[in-house]
C-alpha cells in the first residue's frame, strides 16, 4: 500500500452523501484560525475517522456538523440539503457522544438514556422501549436502576452512547469518547462500536488521535494538519467490513497503520 491510497471504494459514487464541509473556514474571536478551507464529504453508512494533532479543528468540525458551531466561512450541508446552521425546526436524525460522558449524577442510568427522548416531548409508553433496546446494544440492560458514581468510567461511557441511540440516529457523531480510558476498556469498547456500526448501519463521524483505533473502527480516514487546521488526505481503510482482536496483528493492519503514521508524519511537520 503507498501514500496515494485509494480515495473512496469503487461503488462510493453511488453512496449519497449524507453531510459535508463545503471549504469551511473558522476563525474565532480570539483571532484563533481553526479551520481553512476544509472540504469533507461523508457518505451514508460510512466509519469516518478525523485524525490529526492536537489543535488541527478535528473537533471544532464536528461541532459543526453538529450545529454547535457556525462556520466563519462556508457551508455544512445536510443529507437533505439544508445548512446546518437552519435545520433546528426540520429533520434532524443526529447524535453526539462527547470526549465526557456527561451523565446527570442524581438520574439513574435509564433515566440519562431518556433525557433527549424527555426534551423532545415524547411519553413514556413509546421512550421506555427505545431505552431498554438502547442498554441492550450497549450491554446494559442489568444496569438501568443504578446511578453513575456506581459504574466505571468505560460503563459510564456506554451509558453516553446509549443515550444516543435512544434517539435511533442516522448520523452519529462521536468526539474521541474513549480518549481517556484505560488501553484494555478502549480497545473492548472499539469492538463493541464496531459491531454496533456492523449491524445498525448507521453513519458514523469519529473523532480522534490515535492511528490504531482509527484504522480499526473506520471504513475512511480523514487526516487533518494544524496552523490552521486543513485536510491533506483522504485514505480507505484497506480491511474487512467484519474486524475482531486477529485483525489488530494482521498485515493489512500493520500496512494501514504505516500509511496513516506517514500522513501524520507530514502533518505534525506542516505539509500540504
Amino acid at each position: 500500500m503507498n501514500l496515494s491510497a485509494v480515495r473512496a471504494a469503487p461503488d462510493a459514487a453511488r453512496t449519497p452523501v449524507v453531510l459535508e464541509a463545503d471549504r469551511v473556514e473558522k476563525t474565532y474571536p480570539n483571532g484563533t484560525h481553526a479551520l481553512n478551507d476544509t472540504s469533507v464529504q461523508i457518505r451514508r453508512g460510512e466509519f469516518v475517522s478525523l485524525l490529526g494533532p492536537s489543535g488541527c479543528g478535528k473537533s471544532t468540525l464536528l461541532k459543526m456538523f453538529a450545529g454547535l458551531e457556525a462556520p466563519s466561512s462556508g457551508r455544512i450541508v445536510l443529507h437533505d440539503g439544508h445548512d446546518a446552521a437552519g435545520r433546528a425546526s426540520g429533520h434532524r436524525s443526529m447524535a453526539m457522544v462527547f470526549q465526557e460522558a456527561t451523565l446527570l449524577p442524581w438520574a439513574r442510568v435509564a433515566d440519562n438514556v431518556r433525557l433527549p427522548l424527555d426534551l423532545a416531548g415524547m411519553n413514556r409508553a413509546d421512550s421506555d422501549p427505545r431505552i431498554d433496546k438502547a442498554l441492550e446494544m450497549v450491554g446494559l440492560s442489568q444496569f438501568s436502576k443504578v446511578y453513575p458514581r456506581e459504574l466505571s468510567g468505560g460503563m459510564q461511557m456506554r451509558v453516553s452512547i446509549a443515550r444516543a441511540l435512544a434517539v435511533q440516529p442516522s448520523i452519529l457523531l462521536m468526539d474521541e469518547p474513549f480518549g481517556a480510558l484505560d488501553e484494555f476498556t478502549r480497545n473492548k469498547l472499539d469492538s463493541d462500536l464496531h459491531q454496533l456500526w456492523e449491524q445498525r448501519g448507521f453513519t458514523v463521524v469519529f473523532v480522534t488521535h490515535s492511528i490504531y483505533e482509527a484504522v480499526f473502527l473506520s471504513s475512511r480516514v480523514v487526516m487533518m494538519a494544524a496552523r490552521p487546521g486543513r485536510v491533506i488526505a483522504d485514505v480507505t481503510i484497506d480491511a474487512p467490513p467484519h474486524r475482531d482482536d486477529g485483525y489488530r496483528v494482521s498485515q493489512p493492519f500493520i500496512d494501514n497503520c504505516r500509511v496513516l503514521s506517514e500522513h501524520l508524519a507530514r502533518a505534525n511537520r506542516g505539509e500540504r
